[in-house]
C-alpha cells in the first residue's frame, strides 16, 4: 500500500500515477467519453450504453475492459516468467519488468497512431498498457499499490485522515493524496496536449514510461528502492 512505500518508491509510484492521468486525459478526449485506465469508468458506461440501446458503445466499453486485463495477464506473465528464470522468488519492490511491458505497448500505440490503417489499434494498445503498468507494485502475485484508479487511493486517504484526526499518525494520509493530485494533473496535462498535438502526444508519454524503466532497470538489485523483476 502506498502508507508503506520509501521515499523513491513513493516518487515512482506517483510518477507512473500521473503518466497514467497523462494517457488517461488524452484519450477521454480522442475516444468521446471513454476511459483507458479506469476500468469501473467503462463498466458503468457499458452498462448505460447498454440500456440506452448504443450497441457500438457498450462494445467500445467492453473492449477496453478486455484490453485491460489482457495488458494485467501480460505484465504478471512476464514478472513470473523473469523470477522463475532468476530462481529467486523477488522481494517487495518496484517491478522494472511490468514498467518494460507498459512501456512496449504504449510504444505500440503511438507507432499505430502515426498509421491511419492501424490506429484501430490504439485505444485497445493503450488499455492493455495501463493495465500492464498496475504489475508495477505486487506482492505475492497481488497489487499492492494500484497505479491507474483511485476510488481505493481516496478510500484509505479517507480512512487515514480519520486517524490523523482521532490521534493516529497524522501525515500518512498525504502519501494518498499525492497519488491523486498526480493523476488529477496528469489527466489535465493529458487533455491539453491532445488538443495541441493530437495522438502524437503518446509520444510524451513514452518518454515519461522510459524513464522510470530505464532508472529501475539500471538501479539493479541493491538499490535504494528494493530488489526488482
Amino acid at each position: 500500500m502506498a502508507g508503506s512505500l520509501t521515499v523513491r518508491q513513493g516518487a515512482l509510484a506517483g510518477h507512473l500515477t500521473a503518466t497514467a492521468g497523462f494517457v488517461d486525459g488524452l484519450a477521454f478526449i480522442h475516444l468521446g467519453g471513454y476511459f483507458v485506465s479506469f476500468m469501473s469508468g467503462n463498466s458503468t458506461r457499458a452498462g448505460a450504453d447498454l440500456a440506452t440501446g448504443d450497441l457500438l458503445g457498450w462494445v467500445k466499453a467492453m473492449g477496453l475492459v478486455l484490453f485491460f486485463v489482457v495488458g494485467v495477464v501480460a505484465s504478471s506473465l512476464a514478472v513470473h516468467m523473469r523470477a522463475s528464470r532468476s530462481g529467486r522468488t523477488p522481494p517487495y519492490g518496484p517491478r522494472s519488468t511490468a514498467v518494460w511491458v507498459s512501456l512496449i505497448l504504449l510504444l505500440s500505440a503511438a507507432v499505430c497512431a502515426s498509421v491511419p490503417v492501424l490506429q484501430i489499434a490504439v485505444a485497445p494498445a493503450i488499455a492493455a498498457s495501463m493495465g500492464a503498468v498496475n504489475g508495477t507494485f505486487t506482492r505475492g502475485g497481488e497489487v499492492t499499490v494500484g497505479l491507474t484508479y483511485m476510488t481505493g487511493t481516496l478510500v484509505k486517504m479517507g480512512q487515514h485522515l480519520a486517524h490523523a484526526v482521532t490521534g493516529g499518525n497524522r501525515t500518512i494520509w498525504l502519501r494518498y493524496l499525492v497519488l491523486w493530485c498526480a493523476i488529477a494533473v496528469g489527466a489535465i496535462a493529458g487533455a491539453v496536449a491532445y488538443q495541441v498535438l493530437g495522438l502524437g502526444a503518446l509520444w510524451i508519454a513514452v518518454l515519461l514510461l522510459l524513464v522510470p524503466a530505464v532508472v529501475l532497470s539500471l538501479r539493479g538489485p541493491r538499490a535504494a528502492w528494493s530488489s526488482q523483476t
